[in-house]
């Protein structure tokens, strides 16, 4: 297989969300911007696309999140605050989500589902490859799964969505895929999707997860998606067409096995799993923070 397809470049992120699970926490602030330890969860997902070699950083926003958009622009007052104290360290670290990458932004403004967020940004994209990345997944640093999934794309065309199998239990909260095996043994091709299905209708306990890499041609798929499940224009039923479609029409679509590590940061639960992963990983709190928890569950048990 010849890498001849077109590079990609650049990398779309809805941000758009209600995020309803966290209110009242959410009311004022964005859900993107909960703190994991001390860095909002949105940079995160920034810096996996920029460490994929994808610079172009579109954020598909809402009424409510500017707060995303000044995080990634210079603060000017508190720069020279800190440059005044001579605090070098807190200084490189508000600077540091300005550097990342070349940041766009455009509003979408209703909330109309995943799929319709994806079409706020066919202007931007154009007739390219994109990455979309979804603010709520942050995927283990040590694990490169969109770079895999780049590489997938730019060997066999077509759009490729990243899968994790999930219990029975839950697959009712994604949307899941019928694979077929191809021959490389984390790369399986997509004959059905369903999104949100019951278990019993469930085509596998492979899930989608929240990292894509589609061809341009899913947008003029978009513009003629009927609203579906929850009323929403869902991407899972744009990819179903596509999976379905020549190479000449945007076709097919292939899935990555990934079998590494995700935090789902907009469940309670998880979040709060991921910031105290997150916070046990760190040399700078580690020492003290750990011989606390384990204090804690100790005193904790029943």
């Amino acid at each position: 297989m010849g890498a001849d397809f077109d590079s990609v470049t650049k990398a779309v992120v809805p941000a758009a969300g209600l995020g309803t699970r966290f209110l009242p926490a959410t009311k004022a602030t964005p859900k993107e911007m909960l703190p994991i330890v001390d860095k909002p969860a949105i940079q995160y997902v920034v810096e996996e696309a920029v460490s994929a070699g994808l610079l172009d950083v579109l954020m598909v926003t809402g009424r409510n999140k500017r707060s995303i958009e000044d995080h990634f622009d210079v603060a000017a007052e508190l720069e020279g605050a800190l440059r005044a104290k001579g605090d070098e360290k807190r200084l490189s670290q508000i600077q540091e989500p300005v550097d990342l990458a070349t940041m766009h932004y455009v509003r979408q403004g209703e909330p109309k589902g995943l799929g319709h967020a994806v079409l706020c940004a066919k202007q931007h994209v154009g007739n390219e490859p994109f990455a979309c990345l979804l603010g709520d997944d942050i995927i283990d640093p040590d694990d490169p799964l969109l770079k895999r999934m780049i590489e997938v794309r730019q060997q066999r065309g077509g759009s490729v969505i990243a899968l994790m199998e999930v219990p029975e239990e839950q697959v009712s909260q994604y949307g899941c895929a019928a694979i077929e095996v191809t021959d490389e043994d984390d790369v399986v091709r997509i004959t059905d999707l369903v999104e949100k299905p019951p278990k019993e209708e469930a085509p596998s306990n492979w899930a989608i997860i929240g990292r894509y890499v589609i061809d341009p041609a899913v947008f003029e798929v978009l513009e003629k998606t009927p609203p579906g499940r929850g009323g929403e224009i869902q991407l899972t039923d744009a990819l179903r067409t596509l999976a379905g479609s020549s190479p000449e029409e945007g076709g097919p679509v292939y899935g990555v096995l990934f079998r590494g590590r995700r935090f789902d940061t907009g469940d309670k639960l998880q979040y709060l799993q991921t910031v105290v992963e997150f916070a046990a990983r760190r040399q700078d709190l580690a020492p003290d923070f750990l011989p606390w928890l384990r204090e804690f569950l100790d005193e904790a048990q029943p």
